[in-house]
């Protein structure tokens, strides 16, 4: 495990972690976070993946985790950054860093917790991706959300962050115990999106459609019936967006498992090795070639 710093596109200092050897790599794997989660919650699962001979970067995007300047440790206050920031210029970044540490040839793959599974299509650079894995990625639309956070996500979006926002210049989620600090921008463009039926499309128009249409990268869903946060119906609507990727839907009870609980954060826990992690882990050691989709059972 190396501890890296690296350059999103526009020159930001970004920091991330080197799990394994680029010498000898059989496969890269970018692990993408999701809205407010640190890079070192996927550490377990990115030793893993590395002890099975792959290099798997982790990264925090900029004003998160170990990306958070020392001038905004205490207060995000007029730090600039937004989700198409976050994405276009931090994770395109990242993807192209990884590239250049392993042999052409090798394979180079995208795991996308939550956020990090919807922005793949804002990648300008995601034609290098072999295949995509999205782990609880769904819309956010409010009103798709699960029963258990539809019930009180309307305060978050109508009464909190209108707000704390203009009253901090930034979302304090630390202080508030929800989401973690977020910067301004990230937290304006995510309520615009959850409030929109069409969730970033609502914003971004036909040009971001068509940015989606054209991903083909096959891709691999996993979701959870239990999810606290994501709906059978959010799952659908994200990855309709993705509309020629060929996609293998797979929808995951905890009953499957023998397991009480796996959630919106659970796939990431050690106690999967031999379930839920093995199984990706098989999927991306498939040829890459364009699948057949399959349907998903929704909640």
């Amino acid at each position: 495990m190396t501890t890296i710093r690296f350059p999103a596109t526009d020159g930001f200092e970004l920091a991330g972690t080197l799990y394994g050897n680029p010498a000898n790599a059989t496969a890269a794997v970018l692990i993408v976070p999701a809205m407010g989660v640190a890079q070192g919650y996927y550490a377990e699962f990115a030793r893993w993946l590395a002890a099975k001979g792959q290099v798997v970067l982790s990264f925090d995007y900029r004003g998160m985790g170990a990306s958070r300047p020392a001038a905004h440790a205490q207060s995000l206050r007029g730090f600039d950054a937004d989700i198409q920031t976050w994405a276009e210029r931090d994770a395109a970044a990242a993807l192209a860093w990884l590239r250049a540490q392993v042999a052409p040839g090798v394979p180079l793959h995208w795991v996308g917790h939550s956020l990090g599974g919807q922005i793949f299509g804002l990648l300008p650079n995601r034609s290098l991706v072999d295949r995509a894995v999205t782990v609880a990625s769904g819309s956010g639309y409010w009103r798709e959300n699960a029963p258990r956070l539809k019930r009180i996500v309307w305060w978050m979006w109508f009464v909190l962050v209108p707000l704390t926002l203009p009253l901090a210049g930034y979302f304090p989620g630390r202080r508030l115990k929800k989401v973690g600090d977020l910067p301004r921008g990230v937290m304006a463009q995510w309520r615009r999106w959850c409030l929109s039926p069409h969730y970033m499309m609502g914003e971004g128009g036909a040009e971001l459609r068509q940015r989606y249409t054209e991903v083909d990268t096959p891709m691999l869903s996993l979701s959870f019936t239990d999810d606290e946060f994501m709906s059978g119906r959010n799952i659908e609507s994200l990855h309709g967006f993705y509309d020629r990727a060929p996609k293998t839907m797979q929808r995951v009870t905890p009953a499957e498992l023998g397991v009480p609980r796996i959630g919106h954060f659970g796939f990431f826990r050690p106690q999967f090795q031999g379930t839920l992690w093995t199984q990706l882990a098989h999927w991306l050691d498939q040829s890459p070639t364009r699948l057949a989709p399959h349907s998903m059972e929704t909640a």
